[in-house]
């Protein structure tokens, strides 16, 4: 089977270096190109991965204004192309436009065939693996975990917890702070049940009035108080068969906290002013950034409540406690935002990305979200800079990412905790750790510590 050929297409007015590139690069499906009608009726037939092309084209050979226009309209029209551009050696100028541009790189003629073609390599791959990186991206939109992103061995757990759970018909309570993103996991977990193709219905307890709350709840009959001149379903009845989200549940007023047990216990409900009792078969998941079981003690939460919502809890760890996500979470808002606000070639700055890593997240996604969008419409070149984020005060100190750094500070650490816990005693702190005498020696020399310190 043979496999085709990379597109490759070259934009150069000039004959005689067309035929040169065409035969130096001919392990590509090379198309050519010589003004810039002609260059973007070719990105529109063959969609090319990359594309080389001369700055001085037609009707501006000597310049470059053709040239940067076309380049303009070339990412407009393919913003994943990978454009090479290649310039005189007195037309720095220019070649530094291109890249501010979103050109994902420039060389000088005359061209060396072979540092060019290793440009063109690296620019073929790149391409390659954004293109399986989306596919990854969409294959993970399409499964039901889709809203959760993580590398982080703690929110892995979660996820596997979630996919046990979910075939089960148990209530589940989901704790986190506020922005961790426990309405993300209550979808997932009905979009991994066996109710995934019924309804999923959400009240967030704290946002609606008290004296409202019970028929956005369970629903009213016509006549039950003034207004009310239908028979309106409560929330609780349309989630029938499927499931019923219940945030911030530790807001909810003691007088429905009874109606809501009687519920859970005999899965029936009453509508306000109707005296009915219409059976209901929905599975209860809800939420809150609370302490139930402290509130239960002091009495402003049912304890037999507590007992019959938590019959699963799921507990999703802050943000600054998910080891790599907050970079990966600001990756994938970006690109977010960057699609829907139009502004592609964006990337963060190394400043940036430290101030990312480094920052605590007391609103954890909910705030890095708002974040990351504010910093995409607010940057003004090609990258996000630190100070487009806006994030100040409670940043931490910036860990070491060289490996031997973390490893002397780690080791450090561990001697400093096993010589404090035994006293001092070289031979116990040795066993604690699991190393030789000599090698605890040889440890403390190194680290500067000493059996006092």
């Amino acid at each position: 089977m043979t496999i085709p050929k990379q597109k490759l297409l070259i934009i150069e007015d000039d004959p005689g270096l067309q035929k040169q590139l065409r035969w130096s690069f001919d392990a590509y499906d090379v198309v050519v190109a010589g003004d810039r009608e002609a260059a973007l009726a070719q990105i529109r037939r063959h969609e090319p991965a990359v594309v080389t092309m001369d700055l001085g084209l037609p009707p501006d050979p000597d310049g470059a204004t053709e040239g940067l226009a076309t380049l303009q309209q070339i990412l407009a029209l393919a913003p994943e192309t990978r454009v090479i551009v290649l310039t005189g050696n007195q037309d720095h100028e220019n070649a530094v436009k291109a890249i501010a541009m979103g050109a994902y790189d420039f060389h000088q003629k005359p061209c060396d065939q072979e540092v060019l073609g290793l440009v063109l390599q690296r620019a073929f791959f790149l391409h390659a693996l954004q293109q399986e990186n989306r596919r990854m991206q969409q294959s993970q939109a399409d499964s039901p975990t889709a809203g959760i992103i993580t590398r982080d061995a703690g929110m892995m757990k979660v996820c596997r917890n979630l996919e046990k759970v979910a075939p089960t018909s148990a209530s589940v309570m989901v704790l986190g702070e506020s922005g961790t993103g426990k309405e993300v996991l209550a979808r997932a977990l009905h979009n991994l049940s066996p109710r995934a193709n019924n309804r999923f219905m959400a009240i967030n307890c704290a946002a609606i009035p008290e004296n409202l709350l019970e028929s956005e709840l369970f629903g009213y009959e016509k006549g039950a108080f003034t207004g009310a001149a239908k028979q309106t379903k409560g929330k609780v009845e349309l989630a029938h068969g499927g499931t019923f989200f219940l945030d911030e549940v530790g807001d909810l007023p003691m007088s429905l906290q009874a109606k809501l047990l009687r519920f859970l216990q005999e899965r029936v409900i009453e509508r306000v002013g109707g005296h009915e009792e219409i059976p209901v078969d929905v599975r209860i998941v809800c939420a809150t950034h609370q302490n139930l079981k402290e509130l239960a003690t002091t009495g402003r939460f049912r304890e037999d409540l507590y007992y019959r919502l938590s019959e699963i809890v799921v507990t999703i760890p802050p943000l600054r406690a998910r080891v790599g996500d907050a970079a990966l979470l600001a990756h994938h808002f970006k690109n977010k935002f960057c699609a829907s606000e139009s502004r592609s070639g964006l990337h963060f700055s190394s400043e940036a990305m430290d101030a990312i890593e480094s920052y605590q997240w007391p609103g954890n996604v909910r705030e890095m979200e708002n974040c990351i969008k504010r910093a995409v419409i607010m940057a003004d070149g090609p990258h996000i800079m630190a100070d487009d984020l806006g994030l100040s005060g409670a940043a931490l100190p910036d860990e070491p990412l060289n490996l031997r750094q973390v490893r002397d500070e780690a080791e450090h650490k561990a001697i400093v905790k096993a010589l404090a816990r035994v006293d001092g005693n070289i031979v116990k702190a040795s066993e604690l750790l699991g190393i030789s005498r000599p090698t605890m020696y040889d440890l403390m020399s190194r680290h500067g510590v000493k059996t006092g310190a």
